[in-house]
This record gives C-alpha cells, structure tokens and sequence, in this order.
C-alpha cells in the first residue's frame, strides 16, 4: 500500500509543476470597452481639459496587439478609437502564476488578470509624469479574437 501512496503523490507532484509551467500564449488581437476616470487630456482622450480641472468619466473602445511572446514576456503595440492608429508600443510581463501581467507603455503601467484563454481584466493607469501631464485609470474586460 505505502508504494501505491508514493506513487500517487509522485504523480500528482508531477502534474501540479507541469501546469505550473504551461505559460498561456498571448499573442493575437485583445480589445474590449470600458470607462475611465481623467484628468487633463491626451490623444486617447482628447479635449481641451488640464489636470488641474474636474475629473470626467469617459468611455473607451482599446485594442492591444501582442505580436510577440517570449515565455513570459509579451510586448506588442495599442490604439484606441479616439486616438486613430497612432500604435503605442507597450510591454507586458506574466508573473509565475501564469495569470497576471504587469506592463508599461511610453506613459502608464498595466495590471492584467487572465480570467480564461481569450479573455482578460485589464487595469490601465498613468500619472501626470506622463508627456501629456494628464492623469488616467480605467478597468475592463478584454476578448481575444483568434
């Protein structure tokens, strides 16, 4: 019986690693809708508003084009309808538990939860540090398209 334990557990060890290990591939086209909260403006969200006036809620349509993986790290470019097809560049970084992504852009910072293979919470904010001096933070879901 104890050989039959051992090997049970061997086993189950085994495949807990393997798992661990699987790193999810993200390259493809993510976009998804949501709401941000704004300070000032900049080319995602255009006006004539300055940091120092009231904060407005608007809402957003992003895309994020992941066109390379390396293991854990992904980095690709964005555009949103407000903004044309400027392309940010933006890198990401999938931490070990294979489902959260750090990342940054020429002005911001990502917080991404996977919550299924093609779908993704996406947390976006940037601070007046940025080359516009506006300040942003928005959350939404993401859908892959294959």
């Amino acid at each position: 019986m104890k050989p039959l334990v051992i090997g049970a557990f061997f086993i189950a060890t085994l495949a807990t690693a393997q798992a661990q290990q699987r790193v999810p591939d993200l390259k493809g086209t993510w976009s998804g809708k949501g709401k941000a909260v704004v300070l000032g403006a900049n080319a995602h969200h255009p006006g004539t508003q300055r940091a120092s006036d009231a904060a407005r809620v608007r809402e957003i349509a992003a895309t994020h084009v992941v066109e390379g993986q390396d293991g854990r790290l992904a980095w690709g470019h964005s555009t949103s309808a407000a903004a044309g097809d400027t392309k940010d560049p933006f890198v990401w970084a999938l931490t070990g538990d294979n489902r959260t992504i750090i990342g940054a852009d020429s002005d911001g910072h990502f917080r991404i939860t996977l919550t299924g293979r093609d779908r993704m919470d996406k947390c976006y904010v940037h601070n007046g540090l940025s080359p516009s001096g506006s300040i942003v933070a928005a959350c939404y879901t993401m859908t892959r398209k294959r």
